[in-house]
């Protein structure tokens, strides 16, 4: 166990470059498995209680879920169980090295009024499209007050970082998304989800300022701290167009590490590699826990589904817009009460997947299932963040989005018939 913790971030960094070779077929993905597992379990002792509660259920349902499916005749591969969420854990590790790139410019004064507000929407959902959720904290620390951050702050960072989900390749839930809806093109979801973005941005920034007549301290977005998100985008857009055989997930894990090597400033590019190994990397543990046990989970349900075809037999059903809408209500609500949307996207997409639904179309309705309880929820990820670190109530949080996950409902329920 000593071993394991000493080496913890090598496992991590060894479970994305065996993937990326076990993509090659040169290696079974047997080996990136074990590795991450491993990790997992030398991580354990750093999450919190109701992390490993959580994850902790999620195992014990899951697999008394495929040891009764089993007993039925039903039996699930073990890559399906411990494999399926590990390109996921890959992705989540080659963006995890963008957060070298990212310093945070403590010298200038906050700037306030509505450009503020708009800019530090913007700048969040662009800056964390690619870096992810270290960014929620950069903008956080900088703008909050010496004792904490304000409700309107909060929304407009957490809403706005969350609506990325809809467009960012770099986001995880587009990695949930292309594994979930099997076939799924995500260049056909950009449009779409550029427009769900934009409009996030648009009514909480129209919101904040209404309800701070703009007095509100925004964050200092420079130029040159947007060059490396737009700069990411656009070379896994080109290289996909060059190579389109080569999955946007794949693209990702590679470019993400190469980039940061490159465009990292430094005075030691080693030293600073090597410290991230060591101690940033095995920060991440609650991410492997949770999607290594979502694996383990989904598949429990995908098993009983299986076991009793007639009890989940939707053949009665189409995938058309009501039944998108309805489905997508219910995820909302569910994340907003405290399900990851993982596991919510994990349950859902083995009811679907037998009505043959337009794989796009069912990637959008898990993408926005994911933006909008993100950045609507005080019980997941953003929003236990926000309450732990920044003492905003969790009633708080959900109060003052409830009116903004409506919206966007509505909003995404109106943009999947003309766009998918």
């Amino acid at each position: 166990m000593n071993l394991l913790k000493k080496y913890t971030g090598w496992f991590v960094l060894g479970t994305l470059a065996l993937y990326l070779i076990s993509v090659t077929q040169l290696i079974s993905v047997l080996l990136p498995t074990i590795l991450a597992w491993s990790a997992n379990i030398a991580m354990w002792h750093s999450l919190a209680p109701s992390a490993k509660r959580q994850v902790s259920w999620l195992m014990i349902i899951g697999s008394m879920a495929l040891l009764f499916a089993g007993s039925q005749g039903t039996w699930m591969t073990w890559q399906q169980v411990f494999a399926v969420n590990i390109p996921m854990l890959a992705m989540f590790v080659a963006v995890s090295f963008l957060d070298l790139t990212n310093t945070a410019d403590k010298s200038s004064e906050l700037p306030t009024g509505f450009k503020a507000i708009l800019n530090t929407a913007l700048g969040v959902q662009i800056l964390g499209a690619v870096i992810n959720l270290s960014v929620i904290l950069v903008f956080a620390e900088r703008m909050k007050a010496p004792n904490k951050l304000s409700p309107v702050q909060q929304f407009v960072l957490t809403r706005s970082f969350a609506s990325a989900a809809w467009w960012s390749p770099f986001f995880v839930a587009t990695g949930i998304a292309l594994t979930y809806a099997p076939g799924m093109q995500w260049q056909k979801t950009l449009i779409p989800g550029l427009v769900m973005g934009v409009v996030a941005v648009i009514f909480s920034t129209t919101e904040a300022f209404h309800r701070t007549k703009g007095d509100f301290k925004g964050y200092p977005i420079k130029r040159e701290s947007l060059f490396i998100p737009v700069f990411l985008a656009l070379s896994v857009i080109l290289f996909h167009y060059i190579w389109p055989n080569i999955s946007i997930l794949v693209l990702i894990c590679i470019l993400a590490p190469c980039a940061t090597i490159l465009l990292i400033s430094t005075n030691s590019r080693k030293d600073s590699l090597l410290k991230f190994v060591n101690h940033k990397l095995p920060q991440i543990g609650s991410q492997f826990a949770l999607f290594l046990a979502a694996g383990i989970f989904s598949n429990g349900i995908s098993a009983i589904i299986l076991s009793y075809p007639e009890l989940f037999n939707l053949d009665n059903f189409t995938f058309n817009p009501p039944l998108f809408s309805f489905v997508l209500a219910a995820m909302i609500i569910v994340g907003v009460i405290g399900v990851h949307p993982v596991i919510s996207i994990a349950i859902a997409s083995p009811m679907l997947l037998p009505l043959n639904p337009d794989p796009t179309q069912l990637g959008f309705l898990f993408l926005s299932a994911w933006a909008i309880s993100a950045g609507s929820s005080g019980l997941t990820g953003l929003g236990l963040l926000m309450t732990s670190r920044y003492q905003i109530p969790t009633k708080v949080i959900v109060m003052n989005s409830l009116h903004y996950a409506v919206f966007m409902w509505v909003l995404c329920c109106i943009v999947n018939w003309p766009f998918l």
